[in-house]
């Protein structure tokens, strides 16, 4: 390979959070391993695993000192043994669990890099990987949902939550979408029948009100804390599923007495990655729904809101402080 052998990037320091990433100048370029392709990244997703990361969250996250991002855009600039059908010069999204994405350059799992759809910017692509597959297994194979049903979308106007509200639409379902009032003329805009305040301290009551006292059908769970208990409280009694891929607000304890007598509720957690690792097949099913709905144009360039590299720890404390809407990227 020729190029660079040193980059700028943002290492994390400690598990102090956010404001522990440092710009660094002579980072080393990493070489593609076997199976690996590097790329010149000309975008890098915010995500909430790098907050959770940042503070030692992130089960088998990275120790410190690390460079920190797993979502990253670009040109592909050198392929690894054994890596086929990704030639220099393409352009790919990509996610590595490990990190590196805050960075001039960063080496992807091949398995896990998709093509930058014809037409769009590499950071219009940010999220797909991420936010779109989460949302897309939550409303699918995990939560069920069909035409008629009620869903709830906690944090609707985050990235992963304005996909569920669009494609939950798309599927047919009532979209009952929760956010702060500053965010609500984003979701409105997504097409969701309501939007209702999340810090209300009677959503469950709200979202049965809306529903004719029934609850909804599906709730999709992303903010934890308080926010979680009121959404199983806003499930539909025995049929109602409670999907969970999130812990932005924290820890939400729940006991089996609280399943037998206060929440007869079906509750599914989701984490992306492993549902690949475990469940390649369902996996599978999602990646090509995903594709199906680009090849339709139900799935639009997305429209980051962008941050200079260096600000990397700005854009990560305004999405932990949920002071962000839709997707954050830094560009290198």
């Amino acid at each position: 390979m020729t190029g660079p052998s040193t980059m700028r990037a943002l290492q994390q320091t400690s598990l102090h959070g956010p404001k522990e990433l440092r710009l660094v100048t002579d980072a080393p370029v990493p070489a593609p391993g076997p199976g690996e392709v590097l790329i010149r990244v000309t975008a890098a997703g915010v995500n909430f695993v790098d907050v959770s990361q940042s503070r030692g969250t992130f089960a088998g996250g990275p120790q410190p000192p690390y460079l920190a991002g797993i979502e990253g855009a670009g040109e592909v600039t050198a392929v690894g043994e054994g890596v086929t059908g990704m030639e220099p010069g393409a352009h790919v999204v990509g996610v590595g669990i490990g990190g590196g994405a805050f960075a001039e350059y960063m080496a992807l799992p091949a398995a896990t890099a998709l093509p930058v759809p014809a037409g769009w910017a590499d950071e219009q692509a940010l999220g797909l990987l991420v936010n779109c597959l989460t949302a897309l297994a939550a409303l699918k194979p995990l939560g069920g949902v069909t035409a008629g049903q009620t869903v709830l979308v906690q944090a609707a106007a985050g990235g992963t939550g304005q996909y569920a509200v669009t494609l939950a639409k798309h599927y047919g379902a009532t979209v009952i979408a929760a956010a702060s009032p500053a965010k609500h003329e984003v979701i409105r805009a997504l097409g969701a029948d309501h939007v209702i305040d999340s810090r209300r301290a009677d959503l469950a009551a709200e979202v049965r009100r809306l529903t004719g006292g029934a609850g909804a059908d599906l709730v999709l769970e992303s903010a934890g804390g308080a926010a979680f208990d009121a959404g199983l409280a806003a499930a539909r009694r025995v049929t109602g599923r409670v999907v969970v891929y999130g812990v932005a607000g924290g820890d939400a304890p729940i006991t089996n007495w609280d399943l037998v007598y206060k929440h007869q509720i079906h509750l599914i957690g989701l984490n992306i990655g492993i549902l690949a690792q475990a469940a390649p097949q369902i996996f599978g099913e999602v990646m090509g729904e995903m594709f199906e709905l680009l090849a339709a144009g139900v799935l639009a360039p997305g429209r980051p809101t962008t941050y200079e590299l260096a600000d990397g720890p700005k854009a990560l404390a305004e999405l932990e402080a949920r002071a962000t809407v839709g997707k954050l990227a830094l560009l290198p």
